[in-house]
C-alpha cells in the first residue's frame, strides 16, 4: 500500500497555475527525489503533500495516521537568542533524554546537545534539523532542498546520512533539490518536475531522458558518475562552508561535464 498517492494534482496561485496534472505515489522505504529548475513547483508539491495547501484540482491521499517528519529549506534563528540544541529539540514539547540522544545519533549529530544553535556549522545545523524531524519516528521523511549552502563533499555526506536513516528507520524519503550532482545516486526514483511531471524513473533513466536534458543539458551523466565515485569514499561530515543557517545562500550548481 502506498504511503501517499497524488492524483491529477493542480495548484493555482491567483491566476497562475503552478502545478498541472501531477501524479505521484510513495511506497514504504523508498527514496524519491524531485528535481527541477527554480519555479518548477517543487516546494509547492511538498506543501500539498504535507497538507499545508489545498489542491485546486486533483487530490492527495495519505495513509491513515501517517507520521511525517519535515526538514525545511530555511529556518532563521535569531543570532542574539541563547538556544542550545537540546532546548531547540524540546520545542514545543519537552522530549526525553533518550529520545533526543537517539535522534541526534541517527542524524549524525551526536554530542551537540549543549552547543548553541547559532554556533553550529552549516552541516551541523542541517543535521540538527534532521534530528528534530526524526523525533517523530516518521514513516515518511520530507526534505526541502536539505543541503542548501553546503559544498559538494558536505552535500554528499548529508545524503549518505539520509540513506543511513532510511536503512535504520525503514522510512520512505521524499526530497526536492536542483543539486544534480548529489541527489541522483541517493535515490531509488527521480521525478523531473517543471510545472508538470516531465519524466520519472531510475536516476539513469531520467538522466538520459530528452525532457530532462532539455532542462539541464547533457552534463548530468558525468555528474552522476562523479557523485557515485565520491559516494564510495568517506568524507568528513563537517565539510561545509555555510554559517548562515538559512540566510540566502545560492546552492552550488552542477559543473560536471
Amino acid at each position: 500500500m502506498s504511503l501517499v498517492t497524488v492524483t491529477g494534482l493542480g495548484v493555482d496561485a491567483g491566476a497562475q497555475r503552478i502545478l498541472t496534472g501531477v501524479d505521484l505515489t510513495l511506497a514504504p522505504g523508498e527514496i524519491v527525489t524531485v528535481v527541477g529548475p527554480n519555479g518548477s513547483g517543487k516546494t509547492t508539491l511538498l506543501r500539498a503533500i504535507l497538507g499545508a495547501i489545498q489542491p485546486s484540482t486533483g487530490r492527495v491521499e495519505r495513509q491513515a495516521g501517517l507520521r511525517i517528519g519535515y526538514v525545511p529549506q530555511v529556518l532563521h534563528i535569531d543570532q542574539t537568542l541563547p538556544l542550545t540544541v537540546r532546548r531547540f529539540l524540546d520545542l514545543p514539547v519537552r522530549r526525553g533524554a533518550a529520545a533526543v540522544r537517539e535522534a541526534l545519533v541517527d542524524a549524525g549529530a551526536d554530542g551537540l546537545e549543549k552547543r548553541q544553535m547559532t554556533d553550529l556549522s552549516g552541516g551541523q545545523f542541517r543535521r540538527v534539523l534532521l534530528a528534530r524531524a526524526l523525533l517523530e519516528k516518521p514513516e515518511l521523511l520530507i526534505l526541502d532542498e536539505p543541503t542548501t549552502g553546503l559544498d559538494q563533499p558536505g552535500s554528499a555526506a548529508f545524503y549518505r546520512q539520509i540513506e543511513a536513516v532510511r536503512a535504520t528507520l525503514g522510512c520512505a524519503v521524499l526530497m526536492v533539490s536542483h543539486e544534480l550532482h548529489v541527489v541522483m545516486s541517493a535515490s531509488d526514483r527521480v521525478i523531473c518536475l517543471n510545472g508538470h511531471v516531465c519524466c520519472h524513473g531510475t536516476p539513469e533513466v531520467v538522466a538520459s531522458a530528452p525532457e530532462y536534458r532539455a532542462l539541464f543539458g547533457t552534463g548530468t551523466q558525468g555528474a552522476l558518475a562523479l557523485y557515485r565515485h565520491d559516494h564510495d569514499h568517506g568524507h568528513d561530515h563537517g565539510h561545509d562552508h555555510d554559517h548562515s543557517h538559512g540566510h540566502d545562500h545560492a546552492p552550488r550548481e552542477d559543473t560536471a561535464v
